[in-house]
């Protein structure tokens, strides 16, 4: 497994100056948004001109992608014309992993099950894998829930983030059925008040997540998405990270 950090970690930077701050940290990885909500790589933008996409893409300070964390707000069959799109371009820069939210609650479970299938096949066609994130108020919320999904789509994966797993409602609840399904994993301190703290402050223990990975034969991305916090220097919370979780690999 190796490090990564998302560039949604400086939300106030554009782009090119969020990878430009990872490679002063040190990072060599990154996880990129496709966001209807960010300035640049909005799916419905890659839909029209994909190769725009992957012109930005190749353009990362030397950090490799590993991943790319999708939300599409389209509705219908334009949904899946826009993760296409995105699925292509995936394929053209080398990204295996896509990560996209499940469905929120009250959602009927056999039409997310259709959702997912479909976008899983789609995924399929560029060798590309579908892995949904664990989140608080939506289906992926229930680990044994995430786990019949898994076992039910073949090739669905899993973007585990332990925070949910130690805040809130959902705090205490154990989350190893479905490490055999991880394609992603997400870090930044937590406890059950804060979804994040500094690091070193919460409740998640570093060193039993990686060993409980590597058991499982993880060999991909821990990827670092923590928000500025105010009055904490960004840099110096992203650098301790680094640190730590290199000294754990």
């Amino acid at each position: 497994m190796y490090l990564a950090a998302s560039s949604n970690c400086f939300p106030e930077l554009a782009l090119d100056a969020a990878l430009s701050k990872l490679v002063d940290l040190e990072y060599s990885r990154v996880e990129i948004p496709f966001h209807e909500s960010a300035a640049v790589l909005r799916p419905s933008e890659i839909a029209n001109d994909p190769e725009r996409a992957i012109a930005i893409c190749r353009q990362t300070h030397r950090l490799t992608p590993v991943a790319y964390d999708v939300e599409i707000t389209a509705q219908g069959d334009e949904f899946y014309q826009q993760f296409a799109a995105i699925c292509s371009v995936a394929k053209a820069t080398k990204v295996v992993t896509l990560i996209l939210r499940s469905a929120q609650l009250g959602t009927p479970f056999n039409a997310e099950v259709e959702h997912l299938q479909q976008l899983v096949d789609i995924a399929s066609t560029d060798g590309t894998v579908v892995a949904i994130k664990t989140e608080a108020g939506r289906i992926s919320e229930d680990p044994d829930t995430v786990k019949v999904l898994c076992d039910h789509i073949k090739g669905l994966g899993v973007a585990l983030d332990p925070s949910y797993f130690h805040y809130g409602e959902q705090a205490g609840r154990t989350y190893e059925q479905i490490i055999e399904y991880t394609q992603h994993v997400y870090l930044r301190d937590t406890n059950k008040e804060n979804l994040q703290v500094r690091v070193g402050q919460g409740d998640i223990e570093y060193g039993r997540l990686v060993n409980l990975l590597a058991q499982n034969k993880y060999n991909r991305a821990l990827s670092v998405d923590m928000q500025p916090i105010a009055e904490v220097d960004q840099m110096a919370e992203m650098r301790k990270m680094r640190l730590l979780i290199e000294s754990l690999l």
